[in-house]
This record gives structure tokens, sequence and C-alpha cells, in this order.
């Protein structure tokens, strides 16, 4: 025989505090409720855990769909800063023709490149405007560090120190973003 069959033959019974009839309970009721609290804390860590990770998911969707906005209206921003120097390039062309061409010339092919290049001048802000770009027109407005590039100080004659005076090469803003700044001379209070 084994010791397992041995132990049943001695009697290995079940004494007065261990009635076969009953269930076992492993547990005691004070171990259940500290296991029961326990599980709950664990619940309202979990819960915690959950809406923060929702709470982040959500904020890198918005960032992430505001990256791709942005890149939509911005993504041109070069091509605009290339173009804006055609622009220029095209706005000092018409000023020179425009210089040449007098009304008493009797060459009226000058007069016609003017009037062409200034339709033309025209189509390409419309266009520009349509895409959102816009020139700036800081005369008699304050310096802005943001828009404006200061490269001269004029003397204050009728105007507050710190207004843009004159400007020299125009700024451009893409949908409100500054995408080349404006070369300005800054009125300044006239030292005596």
């Amino acid at each position: 025989f084994s010791t397992a069959a041995q132990q049943r033959s001695t009697g290995d019974e079940c004494g007065p505090e261990d009635p076969s009839d009953e269930p076992k309970h492993p547990l005691s009721d004070c171990a259940l409720e500290h296991k029961a609290i326990k599980l709950e804390e664990q619940v309202r860590d979990l819960t915690e855990r959950y809406r923060k990770a929702l709470a982040d998911s959500e904020n890198v969707r918005r960032r992430t769909q505001k990256f791709v906005e942005d890149a939509k209206l911005f993504g041109i921003q070069s091509f605009c800063r290339d173009l804006v120097e055609v622009a220029d390039i095209l706005e000092k062309t018409a000023e020179s023709a425009a210089g040449h061409a007098e009304p008493s010339d009797p060459n009226p092919t000058l007069k016609k490149i003017y009037e062409g290049l200034s339709l033309l001048e025209a189509k390409l802000q419309s266009v520009f405007a349509k895409h959102g770009l816009q020139k700036m027109n800081p005369v008699g407005g304050r310096y802005d560090p943001y828009d404006h590039e200061i490269i001269c100080h004029v003397p204050a004659e009728g105007l507050q120190p710190g207004t843009v005076a004159l400007v020299t090469q125009d700024g451009y803003k893409l949908h409100g973003r500054t995408i080349r700044h404006a070369l300005v001379g800054v009125a300044v209070e006239a030292q005596e």
C-alpha cells in the first residue's frame, strides 16, 4: 500500500472544526474585503489610464489634422517666395517702361508694352490674392519686427518715431504668415 492509502485507513477523518458537509472558504471575510478594495483601486487606476490614453490619442489626432491643414495651406510657401521675386522684376520693368513712355511719344510700341506689363502685373496680383498671398503695405504703420526688416532710419518729418516711412522692397504674407519681410526705413526723431 501507499502512504496515502495508509492515511485514509488510519483515520485522517474530519474533526469537529472541519465538518465535511460545509463548503471550505480559503479566504476569510477580511481577506475578501481587502481583495475587493484592491480590485476597486485597480479598476479606478485602469479607468484613469484609459481616459488619459483617450485624451492623448485625441490630442494626437487634432495635432495631426492641424499639421495636414497647415501643409495644405503653406505647402506652396517656397513656390510663392520664388514668384514674389518674379513679381518684383515685373513691377520694376513696368515702372521703367512707364518712365520712358511719354504721351507725346510718336512710338506707340513702348506705350503698348507698358500697358501689357501693367495688365500682367494686375493679373499676377489677382492670382496671388486668390491663393492667399498678399502684398504688405506698411507705409505709415508702426514698425513690426515680425513683418519688417529695418534697413535705414529717416528723420521723422510729419511722422511719429517708430513709424514706417519708406519701403524699398515689398513684403508678402501667405494666409497671414510672413514669407518675406518688407525692407523698410523707420522714422526717428531728428537730432539737432
